[in-house]
């Protein structure tokens, strides 16, 4: 595994030390927004962990390298360079052996942040079950990661363009703790409310870090969801954007798109309909989720 996995000297550093690190993924920089706003985007987020006490790890790949802890000119290049491939679990081989970049989603940046040793991973929002799953089968491959990877997915929630109660049940079939900071209520992305509940109700990052701890010495293997809703000030109405995305998804029906598609055209869709607000909301909620990811870190290390 070493031979395709490189770790930055500062990060490799924090986890020798037992310092608190937080995984960030890179899809987020080459297909999320535009340049050079995802750029500068990534580099707040990692100054916004740095601030709060913990060593900020972006992972990626370049030239078939898993890299734990992008430098700042990587991150850049993974920003400004088009396409790039969007690497989940099955991607990897391909992307490695054929020495090709790819950017990492929720569940690929599961798997090189566990191979690295790091536990905890911010984000925007996770995938899940999609609308229509019952007769589509597309179920994001982030939940079944987190049912087998052992990194807690610090998150706004599930994106809203998914079918929330459906992915609630399949992380409860697979035994995922869902956990709400400071809320009962899952948060979907871009509101703070989404009508169904967490699993547990935490008031603090130590509370959750004891939680992991306690989860991972009981060796009881994979991941927990971490929901933390967008401030109150960013979050959008939740009426009005209910109604923007069932229009996006009818839209993506009619126009057959689907897969790893979906999320992209769905995102891109509620962005123009929003005028732009959408994306503001979206890249508030990634700093918010990046100081609580910070704080979980450095509980977890103590």
């Amino acid at each position: 595994m070493k031979e395709y996995l490189h770790i930055s000297s500062n990060v490799k550093k924090a986890l020798e030390d037992g310092k608190p690190v937080v995984a960030l993924e890179s899809t987020i920089i080459s297909h999320g927004m535009p340049y050079p706003q995802n750029v500068e985007t990534a580099l707040r987020v990692e100054e916004i962990i740095r601030s709060n006490g913990a060593v900020p790890a972006t992972i990626g790949i370049i030239n078939g390298k898993l890299i734990a802890g992008l430098t700042s000119e990587e991150i850049d290049y993974m920003g400004k360079t088009s396409g790039i491939a969007k690497v989940s679990r099955r991607d990897i081989p391909y992307i490695v052996s054929a020495g090709k970049d790819g950017a990492t989603t929720v569940a690929s940046t599961m798997i090189i942040a566990e191979m690295a040793g790091i536990k905890i991973f911010a984000t925007g929002g996770i995938g899940g079950v999609h609308r229509g799953a019952e007769t589509t089968m597309d179920v994001s491959a982030d939940l079944e990661e987190l049912s087998q990877t052992g990194v807690a997915v610090v998150c706004a929630g599930a994106k809203s363009i998914l079918d929330i109660g459906l992915t609630l049940e399949y992380l409860e079939t697979k035994g995922v703790p869902v956990l709400g900071y400071k809320t009962d209520e899952l948060p979907a992305f871009y509101t703070r409310k989404s009508g169904f509940s967490v699993d547990y109700n935490m008031d603090s990052p130590k509370e959750i870090a004891d939680l992991l701890r306690v989860k991972w010495d009981l060796e009881l293997h994979g991941g927990v969801v971490v929901a933390n809703p967008i401030p109150e000030e960013f979050s959008m109405d939740e009426s009005f954007i209910t109604g923007i995305i069932e229009k996006a998804v009818v839209e993506a029906q009619e126009k057959g798109i689907k897969g790893k598609d979906t999320t992209p055209f769905l995102l891109a869709k509620i962005k123009e309909i929003t005028g732009g607000d959408s994306l503001a909301a979206n890249i508030e909620l990634v700093y918010n989720n990046a100081k609580l990811a910070a704080q979980i870190a450095v509980e977890l290390a103590k």
